[in-house]
């Protein structure tokens, strides 16, 4: 690479020099002159750029140049074409254009803040670097409002919503995430509330529904001191009513399902699926253990276990419930590969050959220390396995649905390979086989 660059001089001239560098590092450095003044300075500029130059020829491209001279043209306008383009092309395929009726401004600020993420005001900047004609900011502020409307944004979930091709039962996901604004006051919306970063500025909470692919269907914001629980099923009815879906699965962490979001999902006719720990041998793999002594669990088999509702439960509305269990021997590779590390140190550690450090395969009573072999045991039999966590079936609407609802939405994340699996009494499955015993 080639620059030319000025630099300040001990006598206070200002020198103009030719810069060569490469890639490792190493530069030659060719002193032009040096000047006392700006004309003298462009000068020598003038001068370095005929050097660099030197022995490059101009392409003849077959023009009439009398009127334009022989020198260089100036160049007047730069668009980056290729990029612009792309973004264009993407943007129309997804639907965006008929969505927003049209709204060029709209299109720009989008695809400026997909080039460059930064402000409303400085997208402006970035378009006219990339060779791109805009509004001005007095204009953009005013189309603000209508981009905050409900029914923009429900054309723009739905457009999404058609790119994704749902079909008549939905996967959907969901998750929030709180954005802090750095100043010390709420207004009522930026509100100070639990943040995982544990700030204490006023935040806003922000959802994200996506398919099961994680394509983005669906965005809202929420008050900053709202809880992460109450903001799920507002999202959720308002994507079914708007889209008219039918069966639709809702898959979180055990921490965005409580109670009363479980009795709501269950009135919406919803089904959910959650994701947990599982705190010990589940009964119907103990009982396939104790059937198959000797045998390792065959990859991909899931197990099916009835979770009745208490009469307290039911009381609270609470209706009764199923649990799927997986087994994949991936997954009881890495698990027991852990575990093998982990209680190695634990005997390192009891023996007295390091120091004890946070190890759950150590067991302290007073001063002794000892490797807790019931909790490595407990740790093995559960390697490979995962949990869904009581699941409430969407109500039947039908024989046929029931049948889909009941299991259809579920049977995807589990592995499970029939489409008319009911929930039945210690059901055992194995993926591989398409059998159930």
């Amino acid at each position: 690479m080639v620059y030319v660059r000025t630099v300040k001089t001990a006598s206070g001239a200002t020198a103009v020099q030719i810069v060569w560098s490469s890639r490792r590092g190493s530069r030659n450095i060719e002193h032009v002159g040096s000047a006392h003044d700006v004309t003298e300075v462009e000068a020598l500029k003038a001068a370095a750029s005929q050097r660099i130059a030197q022995g490059q020829g101009e392409l003849d491209l077959g023009l009439d140049t009398a009127e334009t001279g022989s020198g260089p043209m100036e160049i007047i306008n730069s668009r980056v074409a290729h990029l612009w383009d792309a973004l264009c092309t993407a943007y129309e395929t997804l639907g965006f254009d008929r969505a927003a009726g049209g709204d060029e401004v709209f299109r720009d600020l989008v695809l400026a803040r997909i080039i460059e993420p930064t402000s409303k005001f400085d997208s402006l900047r970035v378009l006219a670097e990339t060779g791109i004609g805009t509004v001005t900011y007095r204009t953009l502020t005013r189309r603000l409002p209508g981009y905050a409307k409900s029914a923009f944004r429900a054309a723009l979930s739905a457009a999404c919503t058609s790119h994704a091709e749902l079909g008549p039962a939905s996967l959907v996901l969901y998750d929030v995430t709180t954005l802090y604004f750095e100043t010390d006051a709420g207004d009522g919306f930026r509100e100070p509330g639990f943040s995982k970063e544990r700030r204490l500025e006023p935040q806003i909470t922000v959802g994200l529904l996506t398919d099961a692919a994680g394509f983005p269907l669906a965005v809202e914001s929420f008050k900053g001191n709202k809880p992460e629980t109450d903001t799920m099923l507002p999202v959720i009815n308002a994507f079914k009513k708007a889209l008219q879906l039918t069966d639709v699965t809702v898959v979180a962490d055990a921490g965005m399902i409580s109670e009363a979001n479980q009795k709501a999902i269950f009135a919406a006719e919803l089904s959910f699926i959650l994701g947990t720990r599982i705190p010990y041998v589940p009964r119907v793999i103990g009982e396939w253990r104790d059937k198959h002594p000797g045998q390792q669990i065959p990859d991909g088999q899931v197990f099916t276990q009835p979770w009745p509702a208490t009469a307290a439960e039911k009381a609270r509305g609470i209706p009764d419930r199923v649990i799927y269990y997986q087994y994949r021997a991936d997954r009881a590779r890495r698990a027991l590969r852990g575990i093998d590390e982990q209680v190695a140190k634990a005997e390192k550690a009891v023996a007295g050959k390091v120091s004890v450090k946070r190890n759950r395969f150590i067991k302290l009573t007073g001063a002794d220390k000892s490797v807790n072999r019931d909790l490595e045991a407990k740790a093995r039999a559960l390697a490979g396995i995962k949990v869904t966590p009581p699941t409430s079936p969407a109500r039947p609407r039908n024989s046929s649905s029931t049948r889909t609802t009941g299991c259809g939405a579920s049977r995807r994340a589990s592995g499970c390979p029939s489409t008319t699996c009911k929930p039945a009494p210690s059901t055992t499955t194995n993926a591989s086989q398409s059998t159930r015993t």
